[in-house]
């Protein structure tokens, strides 16, 4: 696939105008609180796996409405001592899979909690545990249309609240260094943790690689790839509602949530990335509030850097550590 968004050097400089609601943060601080008032502690169990370098639990924590929430936490085994943490979202259509299946950040000596996408886990991967117990009126198949024309129904409305509570969860739990969380993800897992990032406070870090989820309006409009492309066959459909859909996905937008967002950040982008535009990882990046950095891959597609841009990770979150 040859290049086929800005070139580099525009790339480094892009930050558009991006839709922002004028009730932005009123919005969300309303949700958040909201979800909080559910405050039930998180529910741990301890899982038996073959592993014995690690120890594997099976955690449910009060998400959107206090509904439960499914998560792995993975640690290393043995140690008492509070660990610095990290928490983990998933890419599009994933569960959390089976316990034991993420490693790496238990082998570098972290808590890591991996939290189930709800209503997804049926497209690739192990599963997922986590319904998603809300009617979407009309939508397009996959997710990204579901209570779209309306923000308090739309889906990621209550994903980025979960992921939100996730933090919440984490912080809570024994054996976890509170004051040393950072979240990460890839695809629709960067853009969750960059949401988390925007909506939560005191996170060490967080790790958007080839987020999904920014800068609506450029993306649905410049690539043919799903999920973007969800929201142009719902659009083909429902002639006319284009302000509605693009007024709810400012909500929600990677770009907006950057803005909020002040802990150390590490993304990634892939230059021929047809999922996930550089340009929309761009809009995202080049407006983060906080001390940033990029990792570009410049010739691989959605890929990005895979256990390179991990290994990367892994660096960056120890320095800060």
């Amino acid at each position: 696939m040859p290049r086929f968004d800005l070139p580099p050097a525009d790339l480094e400089r892009y930050s558009p105008d991006v839709r922002e609601p004028d009730d932005f943060d009123e919005f969300w601080t309303s949700t958040i609180a909201d979800a909080r008032r559910e405050d039930a502690a998180p529910q741990v169990e301890r899982v038996e796996t073959p592993l014995t370098l690690v120890e594997v639990f099976d955690v449910t924590f009060a998400g959107f409405g206090g509904e439960p929430v499914k998560a792995w936490l993975t640690r290393p085994a043995g140690i008492d001592a509070a660990l610095p943490a990290v928490v983990e979202y998933n890419g599009y259509g994933g569960g959390r899979g089976l316990p034991g299946e993420r490693l790496g950040w238990a082998a570098a000596g972290y808590a890591h909690l991996f939290m189930d996408t709800r209503g997804q886990g049926s497209m690739w991967g192990s599963g997922g545990d986590t319904p998603d117990p809300h009617g979407a009126g009309p939508a397009a198949s996959g997710f990204m249309t579901r209570g779209i024309e309306d923000p308090a129904d739309y889906y990621y409305r209550r994903v980025f609240t979960d992921a939100v509570r996730a933090i919440d969860a984490m912080r809570a739990l024994p054996g976890v260094d509170a004051e040393r969380v950072a979240v990460c993800g890839g695809s629709q897992g960067g853009g969750i943790a960059l949401a988390a990032a925007g909506l939560s406070d005191g996170l060490v870090a967080t790790m958007p690689d080839v987020p999904f989820l920014c800068h609506f309006e450029r993306a649905v409009g410049l690539t043919d790839a799903d999920p973007y492309q969800e929201v142009v066959r719902y659009l083909s459909v429902h002639r006319g509602a284009d302000e509605r859909v693009f007024q709810t996905l400012s909500y929600f937008d990677g770009a907006n949530m950057a803005r909020r967002a002040n802990a150390a950040a590490l993304f990634s982008v892939a230059l021929m990335d047809t999922v996930c535009p550089p340009s929309t990882v761009y809009a995202a990046y080049n407006r983060y509030a906080g001390p940033k950095q990029i990792e570009v891959y410049t010739h691989n597609n959605h890929e990005g850097g895979q256990a390179y841009q991990w290994t990367a990770q892994a660096r960056f979150l120890a320095e800060l550590i």
